[in-house]
């Protein structure tokens, strides 16, 4: 039985690491994101902070249940999602979703899928980098504030579907 658990972001990812550490672990993807803003409302609480309001992505409670399953057994949770913005936040939230008080959940990060960079990811691992989880959630919470409100006006004035999309770039600008 494995005694650690390392999820990534890619069933192939986890394929290949899988080969490189051995039986004492166990190689999960979460296929990206799990949780995001709800879609049907503005899922932003305006009057409390501006925090964003989480569901789970309904096409990945099936992923969270296999996640959860592969969990209850393990000493220690890796979190080795990209080393980017996103893969912190999905990090995060995969912290969140696995219920992680009983064991010691830690991030690891690597820039290149080789048995050295992974081993050596292992070495040194830390923790979910809050800042950039924040830096995410504050573009995801602006442009669901100006997109979500915007992109009805777009349908109603030039084309069905059009979205107001990401609008943190001109926001800055103005800012």
């Amino acid at each position: 039985m494995a005694k650690a658990l390392v999820v990534v972001e890619s069933p192939a990812k986890a394929k290949t690491i899988n080969k490189y550490l051995g039986k004492d672990f166990k190689v999960v993807a979460s296929m990206g994101h799990i949780r995001d803003l709800p879609k049907s409302k503005l899922g932003v609480a305006v009057e409390d902070g501006f925090l964003p309001v989480y569901d789970v992505i309904p096409a990945r409670k099936k992923v969270i249940k296999t996640l959860r399953d592969a969990a209850k057994n393990v000493e220690h949770i890796y979190i080795a999602t990209d080393p980017d913005r996103e893969g912190e936040a999905i990090g995060w939230h995969l912290a969140k979703e696995l219920g992680t008080k009983k064991r010691k959940v830690s991030r690891l990060m690597f820039n290149e899928i080789t048995k050295a960079a992974v081993q050596a990811a292992l070495q040194k691992s830390g923790e979910v980098n809050q800042r950039m989880v924040d830096a995410q959630q504050a573009r995801r919470v602006l442009d669901r504030l100006v997109g979500y409100k915007l992109s009805p006006l777009l349908w109603d004035k030039v084309r069905r579907g059009l979205s107001a999309g990401r609008v943190q770039s001109v926001a800055l600008r103005l800012v």
